[in-house]
């Protein structure tokens, strides 16, 4: 029988057993027709109960009742029968009572503010178990008011001399502070006294309570901190004591005192020199003499590479909890390999080397057959890559990227683009793990990994003959990829005439001849696999080889056209611009189809293997081929080129004009093939900074009659940001937008960021900054504190 339901049938004596066979009955019923027949039948009799008053089966009614609510049924009549019993003077009717409150009534009952002034009598009463029914009722259900009013009952149950008192009165103070922080001061006192109990419960209870006012009130911390030798000695009494049948655990003395104990300390002596030298002894005691082939020494273990972690510890204690991670590493049990991992993580970054030593025993893990394990694995991995064992490294990558479920891929490809493009020895082994990557599972990878690609490629000019070769071999093989196939067909449009040349000293010559090239293009172009992003690719490197080739332009004149009638609006519109560059422009079609520039990078921090880091800029002293053409040619002929040479810098007028302004056209679409490739500044600036959190604001786009910004907050501090919202001002002849938060917690030590965009609207094109707002006012908790600020 459950517990609950077993509570609810001693509680009960007389007579239990209608109470038993009623449940016999329900549990019977074979259909659910049936049962809510019963139900409603049985709730009809405890209704008809419930109005005769007095007559001795109150009790055994509301324990029906209660059985009833367990089942999911309504039972919210049952309520006043709860407040009526709490007031009975019999202990079995209390008893049932408080039961019946702990589980009808919640705090926004109304019913449950009637109960207030019979547990403050019953918390004065002679019985210990009456008292006991009264806090654990409040523990349990108590509202904010009803906090207030006993809170000064608690505080003296906990002076008392009953320890079983005692120990639930502490976890009732637990409760009142969770609920009424500003009462926290009026239980410190009382909290530091209780450490120096005998009795296990109250200790468990008095941690629990010193953790909970260290948690709301900081300010608390350096009063307790005073507390910690105590703490030591009572650590060392668990870990240093002999057997004892009452608190043991799997061979570890009350190993739930212990959790409690080495949390406390980890509050305690977190940036903290003085408390963290006092406790390191004791943490190395216990890392070293625990026992953690049962389940409860490895959850004392665990406790223990937290506190060490997290407190000013010494070097070698700090390796010595990574040691201990490392072993839970080889536990057969998967949760314990999950945490372990987990905790590791957290700390690879500033304890790089130690963690380096299980690098073995990490990458094992990839193999394990629980999901959850393997992306904790693959998290820590990509973590431990540096630029010394890259190399094997990406091999147990690439090797777990074959055979990896399909869940994991996308974040494997992205961990290894990453890590390859932080610390690649070479160009070349760069290219070949991306290629690796797009052949394996081209289908998972992120959209900018072509752009990112063909960037690369575009980069490493000594490198051209080889990756064209290598590309058009894939292609020819296997054109399910995607994003292998746009590559390559880009490689083959900008460096077919390498290709055709057959001479590469990296790779083993083939010889290519131009019908074969063609044929591959072709392939992709009518294949029902092709995207309409990849048929793009296919058909400009197409037409961008009738400019490196000299036997078949015919045929790829007769491919362009095919597509000029294409259903596809971007296809048909990229045909018809390259038929217009066969017919009449065709003096042009050599300068506008030469081989694309090497492209900036698309942001800072990338090396791609070399430390330069500096992006290649067109010298503009240089004459552009493509302007010499378009200056001998009339306006109007050039306009009707459908915008193909968009992004050039020279503006062409049939009749300049001074007043006249050029018009300039960018893109980053590797389609269009005069766009601009320059990135355009981020303006930033920071409006807000205390108590952790940082207000930056960035100006996302600004025209004469718009303004859009982002709002971006982050934390520093140690605790999560709660409730958080912006408001803004501006001038009334500028109209303000502001769409919807990402969200309204920011996360603690920098882990997460909240934006909010901004669109101001300025119609009558005033004066306006990028960055103008006239007041922000900012909102939020801080240490449960509420905070406004108006800059």
């Amino acid at each position: 029988m459950p517990l609950s339901i077993s509570l609810i049938t001693d509680t009960v004596m007389t007579p239990s057993v209608r109470l038993q066979e009623m449940i016999r009955v329900i549990r019977s019923a074979r259909t659910q027709g049936e049962e809510r027949g019963i139900i409603q039948k049985e709730c009809a009799d405890i209704r008809a109960q419930f109005r005769q008053g007095d007559n001795g089966e109150r009790s055994h009614s509301l324990a029906k009742l209660l059985y009833v609510h367990m089942l999911g049924y309504p039972a919210h009549f049952g309520q006043m029968e709860c407040v009526r019993l709490i007031a009975s003077p019999r202990y079995s009717e209390k008893r049932i009572g408080y039961l019946g409150a702990m589980m009808l009534l919640d705090e926004k009952q109304d019913a449950s503010l009637l109960i207030t002034n019979s547990i403050k009598n019953d918390l004065s009463h002679s019985s210990q178990y009456v008292q006991s029914l009264a806090l654990c009722t409040l523990a349990c259900m108590g509202s904010a008011e009803m906090c207030r009013d006993l809170a000064p009952e608690i505080e003296r149950l906990l002076r008392a001399s009953n320890c079983y008192i005692k120990k639930k009165a502490t976890l009732c103070a637990v409760h009142i502070i969770r609920k009424v922080p500003e009462l926290a001061e009026l239980f410190t006192p009382s909290a530091r006294s209780l450490l120096s109990e005998k009795n296990h419960g109250v200790l468990h209870g008095a941690v629990v309570l010193i953790t909970e006012l260290c948690e709301h009130n900081p300010d608390t911390l350096d009063q307790f901190r005073k507390a910690v030798p105590e703490l030591v000695q009572i650590m060392k009494g668990l870990v240093t004591s002999s057997y004892s049948p009452e608190h043991n655990v799997a061979g570890i003395s009350d190993p739930f005192l212990q959790v409690r104990i080495l949390r406390l300390l980890r509050i305690l002596g977190h940036n903290n020199d003085t408390a963290s030298d006092a406790m390191n002894d004791l943490l190395a005691q216990v890392a070293t003499n625990t026992d953690s082939s049962k389940t409860a020494g490895s959850a004392v273990l665990y406790e223990t590479v937290l506190t060490i972690m997290d407190i000013n510890s010494e070097s070698g204690l700090r390796v010595l909890a990574v040691n201990i991670l490392g072993r839970f590493l080889l536990n057969n049990d998967r949760n314990i390999r999950y945490i372990s991992m987990t905790s590791l993580q957290k700390i690879v970054q500033t304890d790089h080397n130690a963690v380096q030593r299980h690098r073995g025993t990490i990458v094992d893990c990839l193999k394990d057959q629980d999901t959850s394990v393997k992306r904790r694995a693959l998290e820590l991995s990509l973590a431990l890559v540096s630029a010394v064992n890259i190399r094997s490294m990406m091999k147990e990558l690439l090797i777990f990227l074959s055979t990896c479920p399909p869940e994991l891929r996308s974040q494997t490809t992205s961990g290894i683009f990453n890590v390859a493009e932080r610390y690649s020895p070479s160009k070349r082994w760069h290219i070949d793990t991306i290629l690796h990557v797009l052949t394996t599972a081209g289908g998972d990878v992120r959209d900018e990994t072509v752009p990112n690609l063909i960037q690369l490629i575009t980069t490493a000019s000594e490198l051209h003959c080889y990756t064209v070769h290598k590309l058009y071999r894939a292609l020819v093989k296997e054109i399910s990829q995607q994003p292998l196939v746009q590559v390559a067909c880009w490689c083959i449009g900008e460096y077919g005439d390498l290709l055709l040349k057959g001479e590469c000293e990296e790779i083993e010559p083939v010889q290519v001849t131009e019908d074969d090239v063609l044929d591959a293009l072709e392939t992709v172009l009518q294949s029902h696999m092709s995207s309409p992003a990849t048929r793009g690719f296919a058909l400009t490197a197409t037409m961008k080889l009738s400019t490196r080739i000299t036997d078949n332009v015919d045929r790829i004149r007769s491919i362009v056209s095919i597509y000029g009638s294409c259903i596809d609006l971007e296809l048909q519109q990229r045909a018809v611009e390259y038929n217009a560059l066969f017919k009449k422009y065709d003096h042009m079609r050599a300068a506008v189809l030469e081989r694309m520039p090497v492209m900036g990078k698309n942001s800072p921090g990338h090396t791609n293997g070399d430390t330069s880091g500096e992006n290649k800029e067109p010298d503009p002293s240089k004459p552009k081929p493509v302007e010499a053409g378009l200056l001998s040619e009339p306006a109007s002929q050039v306009c009707d080129l459908l915008d193909l040479l968009g992004g050039t810098d020279t503006p062409l007028q049939p009749n300049p004009a001074p007043t006249s302004t050029p018009t300039t056209t960018s893109s980053t679409d590797l389609l269009d093939l005069l766009g601009g490739l320059e990135p355009t500044p981020v303006l930033t600036e920071t409006v807000y900074e205390k108590n952790g959190l940082r207000l930056k604001i960035q100006c996302d786009k600004q025209t004469e009659t718009e303004v859009m910004v982002t709002l971006i907050g982050s934390n520093s501090a140690q605790n999560d940001i709660t409730n958080f919202s912006l408001q803004a001002a501006v001038p009334k002849s500028v109209q303000l937008q502001m769409k919807a938060p990402s969200g309204n917690v920011i996360p603690a030590h920098g882990l997460g960021q909240v934006t909010q965009t901004v669109v101001l609207n300025n119609p009558n094109k005033a004066s306006l900054p990028c960055l103008f707002l006239s007041k922000t006012k900012i909102t939020y908790l801080n240490f449960n504190q509420h905070i406004d600020e108006i800059r």
